[in-house]
């Protein structure tokens, strides 16, 4: 069994910075496709960016593109997503989901194993 804890949120100001990070129990980590999406409150979860295995692919949500980036250190198990100029309507609890498949995914019903969540606030 795969866990996934993330860390790394928090309030910060519209404009600034956050690093996301996410480590994964588990020997074959490097095999898994892996992704973050986000809720907010009220709304549907959605995708926020994905990673292949070897973190040769990559894709994200037009909202986040330009701002944010994934990647993945396969040596220590994590995937970071790195979150700048953030916007208000960047809040909402962050999730990171892992696939037992190694491709770049946008769809939820790719990913499963989930974290359990942590919150990033921006204010305004």
């Amino acid at each position: 069994q795969v866990q996934l804890v993330e860390s790394g949120g928090g309030l910060v100001q519209a404009g600034g910075s956050l690093r996301l990070s996410c480590a994964a129990s588990g020997r074959t980590f490097s095999s898994y496709g892996m992704g973050w999406f986000r809720q907010a409150p009220g709304k549907e979860r959605e995708f926020v960016a994905s990673i292949s295995w070897s973190g040769g692919s990559t894709h994200y949500a037009d909202s986040v593109k330009g701002r944010f980036t994934i990647s993945r250190d396969n040596a220590k198990n994590t995937v970071y997503l790195q979150m700048n100029s953030l916007k208000p309507e960047d809040t909402a609890v962050y999730y990171c989901a892992g696939s037992y498949y190694s491709g770049s995914y946008l769809s939820d019903k790719s990913y499963g194993f989930w974290g359990q969540g942590t919150q990033v606030t921006v204010s305004s």
